[in-house]
């Protein structure tokens, strides 16, 4: 077992979105061409409302797909397909746009603080334009694996010791797992050959390479090297959480404005165009 390095470090920047919502981008625009398939990653919440719940409304997505993983709290969700619900505590949205989706993520007040992210992955040339669809999985369908007694890991996509998450039949071939280690421990996971990994820490700090010389700490991400067939982790003490994610790069050209993301500028001037023309969805509920 070789053990991927650290090729690079990403700190969470703070940023505004939708009608006024306060987030962390921890990657995105002038990141992602090495991120491939990964466009970017906003780490969304906050004990304060005010910085929520103006929410995201209705806008339009094409050639992408959005993962919406809600750690705590509750957004309520509606799109052009006639999909309406609230994503909970421990669910996951994951909804390919395809051709295109209109639609909205309005957080809402809970008991529990909002916390989140959002991952975008981009789409293969082949199925830019394939029909939208919606998934919804709830926290009971996804499946916690205990590692070890200090290694709790949640299967979102992806398998692990023979545990398969809930999200399957995914255009892009991607693992998406949600890691709680507790120190003094340390953890390997293989990954796979020529994909892209993520390790984004959410809560605590790690070492996630393998001279045990350099210590992520909470809103930081680290984007491994290409070589190597797995990672490391170790963790000194208390407790760290982190998104694992890996991904097959598609190698193919980038044209992204705003929520939509296609290979050429032609096809996203057509994008914009339509949108505005009021012909942007092309699947009808």
């Amino acid at each position: 077992m070789t053990f991927r390095t650290i090729q690079s470090i990403l700190a969470g920047v703070p940023t505004m979105e939708g009608a006024g919502v306060r987030l962390q981008r921890i990657f995105g625009y002038h990141e992602s061409p090495r991120l491939d398939p990964f466009l970017l990653l906003d780490h969304f919440g906050s004990s304060n409302p005010d910085d929520y719940l103006a929410g995201f409304p209705w806008h339009p997505h094409r050639g992408i797909e959005t993962v919406t993983y809600v750690r705590s709290g509750s957004i309520e969700h509606g799109d052009s397909l006639g999909n309406t619900g609230v994503i909970n505590s421990g669910d996951v949205q994951w909804m390919t746009a395809g051709s295109g989706i209109i639609h909205q993520e309005m957080p809402q007040r809970a008991a529990e603080p909002l916390q989140g992210f959002q991952l975008w992955v981009n789409l293969p040339r082949a199925q830019k334009m394939m029909p939208p669809r919606y998934n919804e999985i709830t926290q009971r369908q996804i499946p916690t694996v205990a590692v070890a007694d200090a290694v709790q890991v949640k299967v979102i996509s992806g398998t692990l010791d023979g545990t398969p998450g809930p999200m399957q039949d995914l255009m892009v071939a991607i693992e998406y797992l949600d890691v709680e280690i507790s120190g003094p421990s340390d953890w390997n996971h293989p990954i796979t050959a020529g994909f892209n990994a993520l390790a984004y820490v959410y809560e605590g700090e790690g070492l996630f390479d393998v001279a045990g010389s350099t210590l992520v700490q909470s809103s930081r991400c680290v984007h491994f090297s290409a070589d190597g067939d797995a990672v490391q982790v170790k963790v000194l003490d208390g407790l760290c959480r982190f998104l694992l994610i890996s991904g097959k790069p598609l190698q193919e050209p980038v044209a992204w404005r705003g929520p939509i993301v296609m290979n050429t500028h032609e096809e996203l001037h057509t994008a914009f165009a339509e949108f505005h023309a009021g012909t942007f969805i092309k699947h009808k509920p």
